[in-house]
């Protein structure tokens, strides 16, 4: 095998671009392993264990970017690291990486408002010690902010968010990867018609999620406005939610809202309704106790789906039933499992799903253990015979090769492991579809769960994240799936109840209320 390693000094390209070039990359012939990623210590020491020379770094820090490949040939390194060049550098200036293209491109937050004075919005998606500063640097210039960063402090959080609230601005994160301000998506978003509820969500996913079911129900959106993971925290205590929320009870564009969350703190969840007063409000707040007490005339779930339900409600509309139909798939797959085949598995994409799951399963199966769980006790390594659901877009499973959203590698990996368990019944992937995401998941998803439902293994089940608008095509993802033999379901709620039924060989499960 050849190892070819370019480095590229001085030349920052954000977390998406990387996945793009990596991508590409690995997608040309003769590619055993390839990445092409900023040389931070992490991405350093996957580099020495994938058998690189590491010398030919030395001295390389976290804003030059390196593009490595080992493959069979030299001429299949030279023509997969031109693919990556291209992937990552067309638009920026002559397509090719070189000094040129760095300095056609503005170098500082300074310049790019310069060039385009009429900006009211900066994404910032720079090293988590750095991003504090550039994103105050857009608010001194009067832009909201969509930090996409993460490593930031939670200290550098609550400064940049109590200052975004005295200048009546937004700062959407740290690790805020969806928005949707004046119909324009922002990171990883779905194309969703124009509507009149609006979404507020510490939980990027589940954002996409939310958006996604009031597009297809008929609804439609007016905006997205994502929080980052940690603003319903304690710590964090809401800031932006209550100041998005504030702003959306005066919008004219807006006549409901949903509050999407992971689970959040109980305390500053209900300080975040409260700012509500005067416009309905549903707050989908995953895993939220059962005793949590809410204002007057505001609609409290624990999942996605009911939370889209009642917000469809709220419009005075009636969304279609989840789990039509859903019962006869689940029959189906079920009849051809063996006794010993009792356990679920979920690989996920997306972290908000990912806790949704843990959510519905546990309200049927009981304990499930996960990488990210919703309860001490439940984490990894599970024990013999647990239920467990996997956050693929967790840094243990990130470090090194793309996001699961992207790139496919990862996920395949584990289905086909988990399909070569004999006590696992059925597994849960999610697809999100949209911006951002892989171009046609299910060209290289399907084929893998055909051969496993083929081969007499467990049952897929599938949920398709989407909408009509998205450029991957949510009809032609959900019937290559289904093709390929999976149980393909109408929300990411649904899909993991239909997994327990399956489970427990219950198909009237499916029918139960979320």
């Amino acid at each position: 095998m050849i190892h070819s390693l370019r480095l590229y000094p001085d030349t920052y390209v954000d977390s998406v671009v990387q996945l793009s070039g990596t991508r590409a990359l690995r997608a040309s012939d003769g590619v055993d392993w390839a990445a092409a990623a900023m040389a931070t210590p992490a991405n350093l020491e996957e580099l020495g264990a994938q058998g690189f020379a590491l010398a030919e770094v030395d001295g390389a820090g976290p804003n030059d970017l390196f593009v490595a490949v080992r493959a069979e040939s030299a001429e299949s390194a030279d023509a997969a690291r031109e693919a990556g060049e291209q992937a990552m550098f067309t638009g920026r200036g002559d397509g090719a990486g070189g000094e040129d293209a760095r300095e056609r491109s503005p170098r500082t937050l300074g310049e790019a408002v310069a060039r385009q004075p009429g900006s009211n919005v900066a994404v910032i998606s720079v090293p988590g010690d750095h991003a504090g500063l550039e994103a105050h640097k857009a608010l001194s210039a009067g832009l909201d902010v969509l930090l996409f960063s993460d490593n930031v402090s939670v200290q550098t959080e609550i400064e940049l968010k109590d200052r975004a609230n005295r200048l009546g601005r937004l700062v959407m994160g740290p690790g805020a990867g969806t928005a949707m301000l004046g119909h324009t998506c922002l990171g990883f978003a779905n194309v969703v018609g124009r509507g009149r509820v609006a979404v507020v969500a510490a939980a990027g996913t589940g954002a996409q999620e939310a958006a996604a079911l009031l597009d297809r129900w008929g609804v439609g959106v007016s905006h997205v406005i994502g929080l980052g993971g940690r603003d319903l925290t304690a710590a964090v205590g809401g800031r932006m939610a209550r100041s998005a929320v504030r702003g959306l009870v005066e919008d004219a564009d807006t006549d409901v809202i949903l509050l999407v969350s992971k689970p959040p703190d109980a305390d500053v969840a209900r300080a975040v309704v409260e700012a509500a007063a005067g416009k309905p409000l549903v707050a989908a707040l995953i895993g939220v106790a059962e005793d949590f007490v809410a204002p007057d005339g505001v609609v409290v779930t624990r999942t996605l789906e009911a939370g889209a339900v009642a917000a469809v409600a709220a419009m005075g509309k009636q969304a279609p039933d989840p789990a039509a139909g859903l019962a006869a798939l689940v029959r189906d797959a079920a009849g051809s499992l063996g006794p010993e085949r009792t356990l679920v598995r979920g690989l996920f994409s997306g972290g908000t799903l990912c806790y949704e799951s843990l959510v519905v399963l546990a309200d049927v199966l009981g304990p499930v253990h996960s990488n990210t769980p919703l309860r001490s006790g439940l984490g990894l390594p599970a024990p013999d015979g647990a239920h467990t659901c996997l956050d693929l877009g967790e840094e243990e499973y990130t470090n090194g090769r793309p996001h699961p959203m992207i790139d496919a590698e990862a996920r395949i990996e584990l289905l086909r492991e988990q399909a070569a368990d004999p006590s696992v019944a059925v597994i849960v992937l999610d697809v999100v579809l949209g911006h951002g995401a892989h171009a046609d998941p299910s060209s290289e998803l399907a084929p893998v769960c055909a051969a496993i439902t083929e081969d007499g293994g467990p049952a897929v089940v599938v949920y398709v994240l989407g909408t009509d608008g998205d450029p991957q095509g949510y009809e032609r993802q959900r019937r290559g799936f289904a093709d390929a033999g999976c149980v393909v379901t109408e929300t990411a709620a649904r899909a993991s109840l239909a997994a327990a039924a399956i489970a427990l060989r219950k198909p009237e499960l499916t029918s139960v209320s979320l």
